[in-house]
């Protein structure tokens, strides 16, 4: 979800920026690292920016000045960490702030928080958890839940930035998320399916990047368990 510019106040976007600036030097660090260690994954490092950049600036206008659309942080998360995909993520809402008018500089740090650092780092877990089911289901429901854990992220930073008169910030976060859900559930629904078809697709051009998320979590090794892009 993409908030524009002129919707958050001051020091919430000070404080979103604040909150999120660790992370993205971590992600930037993370980057460096893998690169300079496995040169071979740069090709997939950048599909996966790219994958979120197209995915994401599918923009459907929605309430307060924001938009609904699908994120694509989960794929780049499952396959290289959330770290990651704070550094990527960053970029991408640069990009599309300026390119595209679409979020915003001054709430680049809120929307930085909810899409490219709360969106993947759920989707990641929840990808960690149910892989010992089935790496399918585990994919679609990871890159499902980036999407909506980003919306349900920027409900609560719309909420804080305009509480409701009568049921303050509880009652303004529900109505976002109701508001939101109607088209952003849809779309979760079909950003997994998607994910699910890429990671097809990529089996079998990167076979070796994608090693760790298709081999048994038993199969892991114990001590360092990420290889593609370590968190």
């Amino acid at each position: 979800m993409h908030i524009a510019d002129g919707f958050l106040p001051p020091l919430h976007c000070l404080a979103w920026t604040a909150a999120s600036a660790p992370f993205v030097v971590h992600g930037v660090r993370r980057i460096r690292q893998i690169v300079d260690d496995e040169p071979e994954s740069k090709l997939l490092l950048a599909a996966s920016g790219a994958f979120t950049f197209l995915m994401s600036a599918i923009k459907l206008p929605s309430v307060t000045g924001s938009s609904s659309h699908p994120t694509g942080t989960g794929v780049g998360a499952i396959i290289f960490r959330p770290p990651v995909m704070a550094a990527l993520g960053t970029v991408v809402l640069i990009f599309q702030a300026l390119l595209l008018s679409h979020g915003g500089i001054t709430t680049l740090g809120a929307n930085v928080f909810s899409m490219a650092i709360a969106g993947p780092w759920t989707g990641y877990l929840c990808f960690r958890v149910l892989r010992r089911v089935h790496p399918w289901i585990a994919i679609f429901t990871g890159v499902a839940l980036a999407n909506l854990s980003t919306y349900v992220v920027t409900s609560a930073q719309l909420a804080l930035a305009h509480p409701d008169p009568g049921s303050g910030i509880v009652g303004a976060f529900g109505r976002f998320l109701a508001i939101f859900a109607l088209t952003q559930v849809p779309l979760a629904v079909i950003e997994g399916l998607v994910g699910v078809l890429l990671f097809r697709a990529l089996r079998d051009w990167a076979p070796e990047q994608l090693r760790t998320v298709f081999a048994p979590a038993a199969e892991q090794p114990a001590a360092e368990p990420e290889v593609a892009g370590r968190a």
